[in-house]
């Protein structure tokens, strides 16, 4: 048996943790308005008179206002001067004030009212009546038909490098809170492989580690998890009939947290009871194609370079260079921050440039058709020396976890 896996129970485990999230500082208001004054700078390279976010996380990435999108228009435009007009309905002002954090007028529309009108005719108090007006990439299609034939005389755009262009970007309080995260989610890791026993639902499994993120401090519990067992590992995002754990099987535990808006994202794989030779060598060429990609990584090389070093290894032992199976199925990795997924991705052709602050994942996945599948997944973030882990890499398929 593994180092750390089994053997232990969920009452045991759960008594371990403890509150680990103290200390946490949130982003300040200081830190919204210099995101304000960045996505300016952005929109001016962009020939850009005004930036619109929509609600949803490039709101609250630039004003700190959480509110969810719907079929009602809430949102900000942000001007060249670094001033916001926000966009509310009018029986939403009470609640809308207590969630802003970034001082801003507000401009009201009532239900039977069009607010891509209100949005024109902000602007055109504004001195702007026609030039490149940015729109938030991830508004609905029915929000972006209603401002473009509300306002024909601007031409839109798409607000992609400028919301992506900062978010892109992390500072070190982002960083840090990123950490905390991780060692947060590493620590239940840790906790639900020495709960595993053969028979043990995945339901189970899942309960746990949503009981122990809460323990850690995470109120919400888990953001997501991912439990699979034996031949249900090949399949990387799961499957609809789970089947319970067994005496030599793979494990692939994928699971994560929100701490502050931020998320943690961690898979480690392993074998409950004695390892194949095909186990052994599949998880050792994982764990050197996760190698390869983390060192391929450097300031100033392109995303797809890394995603092509992780294929090199790949092709060299056999498996497939492209994304047939046996083999890695999909990119390399993703950004991720207060999205799970977002810029930049570490895929083929991706031309964008590893810059300082820039966070992304690691889970070079190998599926084997019909048997098994392995990802690694740890994260790391850029800084000026090149990439630096959130959390080390598994140690080895006898003692994945370096216990």
């Amino acid at each position: 048996m593994a180092i750390g896996v089994g053997g232990s129970t969920i009452d045991i485990e759960l008594e371990k943790i403890q509150n680990m999230t103290l200390g946490v500082v949130p982003i300040g208001l200081p830190e919204y308005k210099q995101r304000i004054k960045k996505a300016v700078a952005l929109m001016k390279e962009q020939n850009c008179k005004a930036l619109y976010v929509n609600a949803g996380t490039n709101l609250y990435y630039f004003t700190g206002t959480k509110w969810n999108p719907s079929e009602r228009m809430v949102g900000a435009i942000i001007l060249e001067d670094e001033t916001v007009e926000y966009i509310v309905p009018k029986f939403e002002e009470g609640t809308f004030k207590t969630f802003m954090k970034v001082e801003g007028n507000l401009n009201f529309w009532e239900e039977h009212e069009s607010p891509s009108e209100l949005f024109g005719n902000i602007l055109k108090i504004k001195n702007i009546t026609d030039g490149n007006i940015a729109l938030d990439e991830s508004a609905a299609f029915f929000l972006i038909d209603a401002i473009s034939k509300a306002n024909p005389n601007f031409n839109f755009v798409n607000a992609q490098p400028i919301t992506a262009g900062c978010r892109m970007h992390k500072s070190a309080n982002e960083i840090a809170i990123i950490q905390k995260a991780k060692d947060i989610t590493m620590t239940v890791q840790k906790a639900a492989a020495s709960i595993l026993y053969p028979g043990i639902p995945v339901s189970t499994v899942v309960d746990f580690i949503h009981r122990a993120h809460i323990k850690a401090g995470i109120a919400s519990g888990s953001y997501f998890c991912i439990v699979l067992f034996g031949e249900d590992s090949q399949y990387p995002h799961g499957v609809t009939s789970p089947q319970n754990l067994v005496d030599n099987d793979v494990v692939l535990i994928d699971t994560g947290c929100r701490l502050e808006g931020y998320l943690s994202d961690i898979t480690r794989t392993y074998v409950y009871g004695t390892p194949s030779d095909e186990h052994r060598k599949i998880w050792n060429l994982e764990k050197a194609t996760q190698k390869a990609a983390f060192d391929a990584a450097q300031i100033g090389v392109t995303c797809g370079s890394v995603d092509d070093a992780a294929r090199k290894v790949l092709a060299e032992a056999g498996l497939s260079g492209d994304y047939e199976i046996p083999g890695l199925p999909h990119r390399v990795g993703h950004g991720t921050g207060l999205d799970i997924h977002e810029y930049p991705y570490l895929v083929r052709g991706n031309q964008t440039i590893l810059k300082e602050g820039m966070v992304v994942s690691n889970e070079p996945m190998i599926c084997m058709p019909g048997q098994f599948g392995i990802r690694h997944e740890d994260h790391f973030y850029m800084t000026t020396e090149g990439p630096k882990w959130f959390t080390e890499p598994m140690q080895s398929i006898d003692n994945p976890f370096g216990l």
